[in-house]
């Protein structure tokens, strides 16, 4: 029942939660729908209409080469957010597998990749993400590679937790007194019970995986700077915040806030609509 008598208080936690999922996944899929949908030719230069501020024609301004802010910030957020759903996607593969083979593979093998995990998490993500994607020569392949290889270890380590609880409850005691092998139990029993944190480890991996992409780009060692990304664009700004074109990375900056903390509200709703104690919050 909704709780009228205290504050006002009509709607539980998990009432509150889809509604903001809702809103939250509203913008994202606004934001790729007029990125994948704004013509091209907003990118192109006009040297006529350089370094022009907001207005009705240009909400975004436009830059010193005549284009488009505001075509240029939603191209750019598309090209992240794909970037970091891959990403995200990949580091999160890697940490189940991970964390199944150190649950399932015994001691000698739990050994080797709790000594992996803990050489991962010694460094810094973006000491080593800057590392892999300048030997791999940068690029979209060198970012997705080196954010899916430092951002699995932390949820490998959780995976394995929670399976090494599983391994102890009944059932699959039970299948494996009956000659059940380790790679069915594995994916029968403790794969489908995983699922939920793999989507929920995934949406809180992608914040990090944009944010990490962003800041290699901007320092020059992500994607090409003839992609419309969200650090180039950051990066090419900075020479011109001083002339007083501030436009140039407020709208950019602030866009990729927005989508950040979009992703990072849907993946804390999900996580609370998940969980079986939150129901009757």
């Amino acid at each position: 029942m909704p709780d009228t008598a205290s504050g006002g208080k009509w709607l539980n936690r998990r009432q509150r939660a889809v509604i903001a999922a809702i809103a939250s996944a509203m913008v994202l899929f606004a934001v790729l729908g007029f990125g994948l949908a704004l013509p091209g030719s907003g990118l192109d230069a006009r040297l006529e209409i350089r370094n022009q501020p907001p207005s009705l024609s240009h909400l975004f301004g436009t830059d010193w080469l005549g284009r488009d802010m505001l075509t240029r910030t939603l191209k750019g957020l598309t090209l992240s957010i794909f970037v970091g759903l891959a990403a995200a996607a990949s580091s999160v593969l890697i940490a189940a597998i991970m964390g199944l083979a150190a649950a399932m593979g015994g001691r000698y093998m739990d050994h080797i990749i709790g000594w992996i995990t803990d050489l991962f998490l010694s460094v810094p993500h973006l000491v080593t993400l800057i590392l892999i994607s300048f030997i791999l020569g940068g690029g979209v392949k060198g970012v997705l590679i080196g954010i899916a290889v430092t951002h699995w270890p932390a949820m490998a380590r959780m995976i394995r937790a929670e399976l090494l609880q599983l391994r102890e409850t009944d059932y699959v005691r039970l299948s494996s007194r009956l000659g059940r092998s380790r790679w069915w139990i594995a994916t029968r029993h403790l794969l489908p019970h995983l699922l939920p944190h793999l989507l929920t480890g995934m949406l809180l991996i992608f914040p990090h995986a944009i944010l990490h992409e962003a800041s290699i780009t901007f320092l020059g060692l992500g994607l090409s700077p003839h992609q419309p990304a969200i650090g180039i664009i950051l990066s090419e700004s900075m020479r011109y915040l001083s002339t007083g074109l501030w436009w140039l990375a407020f709208f950019p900056g602030a866009a990729l806030l927005l989508i950040v903390r979009s992703f990072d509200r849907v993946s804390e709703y999900i996580r609370l609509l998940i969980h079986p104690a939150s129901a009757q919050e």
